[in-house]
């Protein structure tokens, strides 16, 4: 199964997002812009997981998310990989506490190297961000991070992690199968 760790964030911060974004979708329809219902912000990609690897896992995120407080975040800016002028993927990154969602990152990581999940983007420097649209070949997106550096959308409380499966061809599709909370108070 290919697998990643995620946060979701809640229904009213996507609508102000997908707003956000709706004036450069028209004019640029080279970009596959990622659908809404798969954004997510990303903890750890751990690709191909075994089912042996996968029952050591789950109860080592149980472990992982009840170490953690929830803490509050925000969809901000823009940014794109590599490069604006050279951009595969258009994103958006968060403000708010980075500081608890790099350890809480840092730490779903450890609990998958542990249970002996691979994580193909080991050793990586963690950019949280949510995917807005992807391109190939490279374009130049310049304009749309410039049009959306300033975007700051609500604050939402981040209190549950998921573990997501993938399924590729076409349009990606997303399975839960797993939710844990972060403690309260």
């Amino acid at each position: 199964m290919r697998l990643f760790l995620a946060l979701a964030p809640p229904g009213a911060v996507l609508d102000d997002l997908d707003a956000a974004c709706a004036p450069f979708r028209p004019a640029r329809t080279e970009l596959r812009w990622t659908s809404r219902v798969l954004w997510h912000v990303t903890l750890a990609f751990l690709g191909e997981v075994s089912e042996e690897s996968l029952a050591r896992l789950l109860p080592r995120l149980e472990l992982a998310a009840r170490r953690h407080r929830a803490f509050d975040l925000s969809i901000a800016g823009a940014g794109a990989f590599p490069s604006p002028a050279r951009a595969n993927v258009l994103w958006t990154g968060l403000s708010g506490d980075r500081k608890a969602l790099g350890e809480l990152a840092m730490s779903v990581s450890a609990a998958a190297r542990r249970a002996g999940a691979p994580q193909p983007d080991a050793g990586r420097r963690y950019q949280p961000h949510v995917t807005l649209a992807r391109c190939r070949p490279a374009v130049d997106v310049a304009t749309i991070v410039t049009g959306l550096g300033g975007y700051q959308g609500p604050t939402w409380a981040a209190e549950e992690i998921h573990l997501i499966s993938s399924t590729l061809g076409g349009q990606p599709r997303y399975e839960s199968l797993g939710t844990w909370k972060l403690r309260t108070g």
